[in-house]
């Protein structure tokens, strides 16, 4: 049985991390979501209507060795059938030594609900490349004895998975559901048979609404909301003003003991950038400076007729 790891704030960050199963962690949790939909549901691809490119840098929990950091580059483009959406999502997550890879190819189609609004289904699939190095960790256990979950390397090079999801939207409300891994892959350390699950399945359900409340602001409520088997729900609660549709600026409210504050500059009508800081009121709030991300996304629309205000989400 562990004692204790010699890094006080890496033990904290995997024992939240192995909550379900020892080393399973869930799929990246994102504050700017509404700006960042591709990454869990595919039948997002697409919504742009021009060629889009979104990257995203998370830092959590700054101040702690080993803390967990997230990268994600999504492109969507429509094909010359507007109908149809494709995408490609990469995610790199690393927490302490544990390192994964996510690359997924993303495909969206439309259906004309009413002439403003549309529902997309959509399916992803790809593969994520898992490695953990569990010799590296410096364990605390009685002399001679030992732990099979920190031995041996989990070194997985190839495990393929699918999504699915639905997004319903017009120009100023949306609403979706997602299961961005649909199959639940296990890995085994090579060490006295044993094994745990590594991928569990997600469900992502988000929806929000632009209310106009002058000719110069603009309000937007939204959430985000998680399940996945054995944990309990955590939702995400948004309120953002949109002021002269050039700049975004809201509150958010996660369950799981954190609240945050998110903006967005929209520098023209190709470029954004954004940012959000997440502050935890759990116990280890004293031990680091928060939670940053980073955001810009890009747009290539060679049809200028197309844009007649900037996106809402």
């Amino acid at each position: 049985m562990i004692k204790r790891i010699s890094n006080y704030g890496l033990s904290l960050l995997l024992l939240l991390s192995s909550v379900t199963a020892s080393f399973g962690q869930q799929d990246p949790m994102y504050s700017q979501y509404m700006f960042n939909i591709q990454a869990f549901n595919p039948a997002y691809a697409g919504t742009w209507q021009s060629i889009g490119i979104m990257a995203l840098g998370r830092h959590q929990w700054v101040g702690f060795e080993g803390a967990p950091t997230t990268y994600t580059l999504t492109v969507q483009a429509p094909l010359r059938n507007e109908n149809v959406g494709l995408g490609l999502s990469v995610i790199n997550d690393e927490i302490g030594i544990e390192k994964r890879l996510a690359v997924f190819a993303d495909y969206s189609y439309r259906l004309k609900v009413t002439d403003d609004v549309s529902l997309r289904f959509g399916l992803k699939a790809g593969f994520t490349n898992y490695e953990n190095d569990l010799n590296a960790y410096r364990l605390y256990v009685p002399e001679g004895g030992t732990d099979p979950a920190f031995q041996g390397v989990i070194d997985k090079k190839f495990m393929p998975n699918f999504g699915v999801g639905a997004f319903m939207h017009s120009e100023k409300f949306y609403a979706g559901f997602s299961i961005p891994k649909v199959l639940q892959n296990d890995f085994e350390n090579g060490v006295e048979n044993y094994n745990t699950s590594y991928e569990l399945r997600h469900m992502t359900l988000i929806g929000g609404y632009v209310v106009e409340l002058s000719d110069a602001v603009k309000f937007k409520p939204s959430f985000n909301a998680r399940y996945m088997k054995g944990s309990p729900i955590v939702t995400d609660i948004n309120a953002s003003f949109l002021f002269a549709d050039r700049f975004w600026i809201g509150a958010m409210y996660r369950t799981a003991e954190t609240f945050g504050f998110n903006t967005q500059f929209i520098i023209n009508e190709k470029m954004r950038l954004g940012y959000a800081i997440d502050f935890n009121t759990s116990n280890i709030s004293s031990y680091n400076d928060g939670i940053h991300e980073v955001m810009m996304s890009y747009e290539l629309n060679f049809v200028k007729s197309r844009y007649t205000s900037p996106r809402y989400f």
